[in-house]
This record gives structure tokens, C-alpha cells and sequence, in this order.
């Protein structure tokens, strides 16, 4: 009579402890390839002479928890001109060539978000190019 796949595993835990084994060494050898395997993000610079509100590792980590509580300080409170306002993000990380963050696959949000498979929904409603400045805004007339 033949056993089945359960009675053939307890038959030979050796094999089956040995299999396991191998199969977790494969995957850390794979996860140890050099640089380079895996295409990473072209992430262009901001603007020169600015400074961002947090470290760069910070801001990969926990930008969406900081555009989401502004969002609601913004909408409850009204403060709209904070530290960090998407607005203040578009206007330093705009790309010089496409004036944008999340026009072309190589801006700065789009090379990120593309990367990790996330959807970017901020600019179905918000402009993903930093406003105009006119003399006649910065003077404060309509």
C-alpha cells in the first residue's frame, strides 16, 4: 500500500528538515545580490539652498502620516501656511524639467510612488507644480 505526502514527511524528517533548510539559505543569498539587480528610484535633488523638514530616511518612513495629520490640521483648523504643506513639497522638489512632481515616471514623487507600487491620489485634487508667484500675489493684491 502506498502512504500519502503526510506519511512520507514524518518517514524522513531529515529530508524534510534539510529541504527547509536549503530553501531559507536560497532566499538570504537572494536577498544579499549586490546593488544594482534591482533598478532603485532616480530620485532628483530639491531645490539648492533649501532644507527639508526632516532627515531623508524620516521623510521615506513617515511623509504620509505627516501630509495626512497636516491635511487635518489644514481642514479643521484652517492653518494652511505650515511646515509641512504638500505645497511647501511641490515647491522644492518640482522637476526642472517638467516643473512638476508627479507629471513624468522620473519626478520626484511619481520615481518613489512607481518604485513601491503605491497609487498617488494628493494630486487628483491638488496641483502637482508649485503655485506662480506674480508681483501682484506677493504684494498681496487680488
Amino acid at each position: 500500500m502506498h502512504c500519502g505526502v503526510r506519511c512520507q514527511l514524518m518517514r524522513h524528517p531529515l529530508m524534510v528538515s534539510l529541504a527547509l533548510v536549503l530553501m531559507i539559505a536560497s532566499g538570504a543569498a537572494i536577498a544579499a545580490e549586490p546593488a544594482g539587480r534591482t533598478p532603485k528610484p532616480a530620485i532628483e535633488p530639491a531645490k539648492t539652498g533649501t532644507q527639508c523638514v526632516a532627515p531623508p530616511e524620516v521623510m521615506r518612513r513617515d511623509h504620509p502620516a505627516m501630509l495626512k495629520h497636516q491635511r487635518d490640521v489644514t481642514v479643521h483648523r484652517g492653518v494652511r501656511q505650515a511646515r509641512d504643506s504638500l505645497q511647501g513639497c511641490v515647491g522644492c522638489h518640482a522637476s526642472a524639467a517638467t516643473g512638476s512632481v508627479a507629471q513624468a515616471k522620473t519626478d520626484f514623487c511619481s520615481s518613489c510612488h512607481g518604485y513601491a507600487a503605491v497609487t498617488i491620489d494628493c494630486f487628483e485634487c491638488h496641483a502637482s507644480r508649485p503655485a506662480q508667484r506674480t508681483a501682484q500675489a506677493e504684494a498681496g493684491k487680488p
